[in-house]
């Protein structure tokens, strides 16, 4: 992807990479920082993502280093791609699966016509949606995820965002995946949640995917080991060259 040039990590580069399950977006970006800190000679390099993922989904993270932190915010903004699977017929505090089941519900009423309906009438175009308590979102400059885990009940105002395209993909009930198109912001936890509403039962989140942020897409990505075999071997620019 980036042969025959030589990397300059302190100026800035931008890298995209499959973030695997079970991984923090910061752990990604704590691997990216050590092994360049350890190839610069640098006891601290600057390495930043531009929009987090949760540890249960994977997907395109872009992770930029050195000055091109600064257009964490640009790439932020981007319309992002999601393939998410949906289980009918439970919630869960955290609507997906980082938390217990909390409550059951009848879901042998949904037809692949009835949601597909919803999806189309209810979740295309501009929306309003409330985050998730588990989010990262503040309340009084703290996250709401922080209080929510101890036990603090956690209101947060509906924000307005835009789903470009929503199709099923699959329908095999008690689960239907989804391809979403959407804006910055875009909670797929929360949608699940609102979807399962709105088909007059419950859901949660089973599976996140993101395939692709702006042009980026998940087959562009390194994996987190290939990038690291990436930056142990490449031709970089060291520190006392930019003097």
């Amino acid at each position: 992807m980036m042969a025959g040039r030589r990397l300059n990590p302190i100026e800035g580069e931008v890298f995209a990479v499959d973030k695997p399950l079970g991984w923090t977006s910061f752990d990604v970006v704590k691997r990216v920082r050590a092994k360049l800190a350890h190839r610069l000679g640098m006891k601290k390099i600057k390495v930043g993502h531009a929009g987090t993922l949760d540890p249960l989904a994977t997907g395109v993270l872009v992770v930029c280093t050195g000055r091109a932190t600064k257009r964490i915010d640009e790439l932020q903004a981007h319309v992002k791609e999601y393939v998410a699977t949906l289980e009918f017929g439970a919630t869960t505090p955290s609507f997906d699966l980082e938390t217990e089941v909390d409550a059951r519900y009848k879901w042998e009423h949904i037809t692949r016509e009835e949601l597909e309906r919803v999806l189309r009438e209810r979740f295309t175009g501009t929306i309003e949606q409330v985050p998730p308590s588990f989010s990262a979102c503040k309340i009084d400059g703290h996250r709401a995820y922080k209080m929510a885990r101890k036990g603090h009940e956690v209101e947060l105002k509906p924000k307005q965002l835009v789903i470009d395209e929503i199709e099923l993909v699959d329908f095999s009930m008690p689960k239907a995946t989804l391809r979403i198109v959407c804006s910055k912001g875009t909670y797929i936890r929360a949608l699940a949640r609102d979807i399962g509403e709105a088909v007059g039962s419950g859901a949660h989140l089973a599976a996140l995917r993101r395939t692709r942020v702006g042009d980026v897409r998940v087959e562009d990505c390194h994996t987190v080991d290939s990038l690291i075999g990436y930056l142990q071997d490449c031709d970089m620019v060291m520190p006392d060259e930019l003097q």
